[in-house]
């Protein structure tokens, strides 16, 4: 299927390269520099070069090939399963740890160890993303469901369309919440400014978001965060549309301020229909010792 870009004037007499590495996700620059030379990419239905510089009002049309099959090798990691069946597996996923191979993380990844600790995972998502049914963000630690043939996994993804998963985070927010309850309905889609980002955006996908207060801090806030859906980045986007973003969010939220690597976002709780049995299974897992450390360092400036 083909895909379009509008150039805006803020992408005026930008390279096309450069513009495209933005627009794509996971694609390298170079990737982008061998499409242009096979005629993927068209401006306005004509191929153009890599140094090519973008005109307002033109349009950018591209159809991404088919992947050239990789070598996802198994890796021995030391995986948390919290639980595990002949359908399903949970896994607590350490922060910093990418959810599956893609540009730039072809090892190490949760998928590379997920394939040396068992060989039956469902094939729907491809070679690449064998039985992963949704994802967390690289810098987020927590729960996370993989499934281990295909029932299962379409099993849990209608489950996760229909809303009835349970997800709950923990985070540390800046500033401190005047309320002890909220709710966050907020459509989020791509950020036109920097495409790199989601923010929330009129004709977005529908967003919502419920949160709890745990306990205020000088300055910031522990917070419990529920999701109805689960779009790309919504915690962070919708805590800072409410002008309260994640500590430690190289993306989303100010200058580092706490001793964090990434954002202080932990999923906490997930629950699930079982795909065969029908029972509700939930999971539970406290945060990691740094997000810990975090809390603690704010006890103490008390």
């Amino acid at each position: 299927m083909s895909e379009q870009y509008n150039v805006t004037e803020k992408d005026q007499s930008t390279r096309i390269d450069k513009l495209l590495t933005e627009v794509i996700e996971d694609v390298s620059r170079s990737q982008i520099q061998g499409w242009l030379k096979g005629d993927v990419i068209l401006v306005d239905g004509k191929a153009v070069k890599s140094n090519y510089k973008v005109q307002e009002g033109e349009t950018i049309t591209w159809h991404v090939p088919d992947p050239e099959p990789m070598d996802i090798l198994p890796e021995d990691m030391n995986l948390d399963i919290v639980y595990e069946d002949s359908d399903v597996i949970v896994v607590n996923k350490p922060s910093g740890m990418v959810i599956h191979p893609a540009a730039g993380h072809y090892s190490g990844t949760l998928v590379n160890g997920l394939l040396h600790h068992c060989t039956d995972l469902s094939g729907i998502n491809g070679v690449e993303r064998p039985g992963i049914v949704h994802r967390i963000d690289k810098d987020t630690s927590g729960l996370l469901m993989v499934a281990k043939n295909d029932k299962a996994h379409r099993s849990l993804a209608d489950q996760l369309s229909k809303k009835t998963v349970e997800r709950k985070y923990e985070a540390v927010v800046h500033g401190e919440i005047s309320h002890e309850y909220g709710t966050i309905d907020a459509p989020i889609g791509r950020d036109t400014k920097d495409r790199q980002k989601m923010t929330v955006v009129d004709g977005g996908r529908d967003a919502v978001t419920h949160f709890r207060v745990i306990r205020l801090f000088n300055d910031f806030t522990h917070v419990e965060c529920k999701l109805e859906t689960g779009r790309t980045h919504q915690i962070r986007v919708h805590m800072r549309y409410i002008s309260h973003p994640l500590a430690g969010d190289p993306k989303y939220g100010p200058r580092k301020t706490l001793d964090l690597n990434g954002q202080a976002l932990h999923a906490k709780v997930l629950g699930f229909e079982h795909p065969s049995t029908g029972e509700w299974m939930q999971f539970e897992v406290d945060p990691p010792q740094e997000f810990a450390d975090v809390l603690r360092e704010l006890e103490l400036r008390e």
